[in-house]
């Protein structure tokens, strides 16, 4: 008997009739001799409604009540699919994050998993019970109930999968597995039948929405078996694994979109060694992610310094800069926003040269401005004003032979 962790997004559970579509796949998976342990996320839009709420009382909704409120979302699709799964004469239990020991670090909004302690589950599993976790939430060690980020539920999904010695990790999701674009924007994108840790890690941090980037390092790191499937059709998904077998020689393997995209400039730097250090020292500590950097020198010594953030973090962050802006010393701060980052990602990319120059040449010869630009070894990304991202995705998709 083995044992499998299966993840079901929030549109396989955003109905009454779709909970017991994902009861029927837990079901069978239990047919096949395997015990299972099913995370799940909320149904559908429900924590967008519930951060509707909030900001209707709030601009800014204190942090660890915003945990308290979008945890019970999940908390209601584990007692719905345990009630199904029990009704189906399958014995099914349903668990917390803190029921079923995920242990965060002190960090509202966005924790990262600590330890998971998995006495509870272990002895639901050996009385022959089904269990399901509410994904994306955990709590402190000072007994704080937390939230992991949006996606969050795919991490829960992998480190209890790590935690458990799983024998595999099945993310269920509405899409068949991973393309090498979004297939609801493109409609040349193909699905891919193997991607390496490494690519994918590149296309979940990219804004490929089909895995959370941590989900991704966690499998990676604990070499946890990954597939991502449909719920909806039984058949073959993409299978996330050490190194993928290359399809039809392609160097690029996506191309990964992401809009809400801040530039942020810090004009009039004192060119002093430590600057750059204290900037992102000070943003790290309030989690605070910064992405793509930029720094430039001016004629009166001085030095500008520019990057990228999500643009929900934009308040927070001219208020730490501002309130620090005595020891970081610089002059003013400039944002632009509108802002959109489209990347090309694959390990062929590390033995062929000229694949960033084809890039930049597709996109200057259809009149697409560069704002920014980050390479690594497997991906190129490149800032550029959001009303260009679909068309920048679609031209890059082609020129590379990624569709159909």
């Amino acid at each position: 008997m083995g044992l499998v962790v299966q993840k079901f997004g929030g549109t396989s559970v955003g109905s009454v009739e779709r909970i017991l579509n994902v009861a029927a796949c837990v079901k069978d998976e239990t047919e096949r001799g395997n015990n299972v342990v099913v995370v799940v996320s909320a149904m559908g839009k429900s924590t967008d409604k519930l951060v509707g709420l909030a900001k209707e009382i709030s601009n800014q909704p204190n942090k660890r009540e915003m945990d308290m409120l979008l945890s019970t979302g999940e908390q209601v699709t584990i007692a719905l699919l345990s009630m199904a799964l029990n009704q189906q004469g399958l014995p099914a239990v349903s668990y917390t994050g803190w029921q079923a020991g995920i242990v965060t670090e002190p960090v509202h909004g966005n924790a990262r998993i600590s330890t998971i302690k998995t006495e509870s589950i272990k002895n639901q599993l050996t009385e022959g019970k089904v269990v399901i976790v509410a994904g994306f939430q955990g709590i402190t060690e000072d007994g704080e109930i937390t939230t992991l980020g949006r996606g969050g539920s795919d991490t829960t999904a992998v480190a209890l999968a790590a935690a458990l010695k799983a024998d595999k990790c099945d993310i269920y999701t509405d899409v068949t597995g991973v393309f090498t674009t979004d297939p609801r924007y493109v409609k040349e994108a193909r699905k891919l039948l193997s991607v390496s840790y490494d690519e994918m890690l590149e296309l979940a941090n990219l804004g490929a929405g089909v895995l959370h980037p941590r989900a991704v390092e966690f499998a990676k790191n604990y070499q946890v078996r990954l597939e991502v499937r449909s719920s909806m059709e039984k058949i073959e998904g993409t299978v996330i694994e050490g190194e993928a077998t290359m399809e039809q020689n392609l160097v690029v393997r996506g191309v990964a979109f992401e809009d809400d995209i801040t530039k942020v400039t810090v004009l009039g730097l004192t060119n002093s060694l430590t600057s750059l250090s204290t900037i992102f020292t000070t943003l790290a500590q309030n989690h605070i992610n910064v992405d793509i950097i930029i720094q430039s020198t001016t004629e009166g010594g001085t030095a500008n310094l520019s990057f990228s953030i999500h643009t929900d973090d934009l308040l927070e962050t001219l208020k730490v800069l501002e309130d620090n802006k005595a020891v970081l010393g610089y002059e003013q701060l400039d944002a632009e926003n509108k802002l959109a980052k489209v990347s090309i990602v694959g390990s062929g990319m590390i033995s062929n040269p000229g694949v960033a120059a084809k890039m930049f040449e597709v996109l200057a010869s259809n009149g697409i401005q560069i704002k920014m630009v980050s390479t690594s070894e497997i991906k190129v990304s490149a800032v550029l004003e959001e009303k260009n991202m679909l068309k920048a995705v679609e031209l890059l998709h082609r020129a590379f032979e990624l569709g159909n």
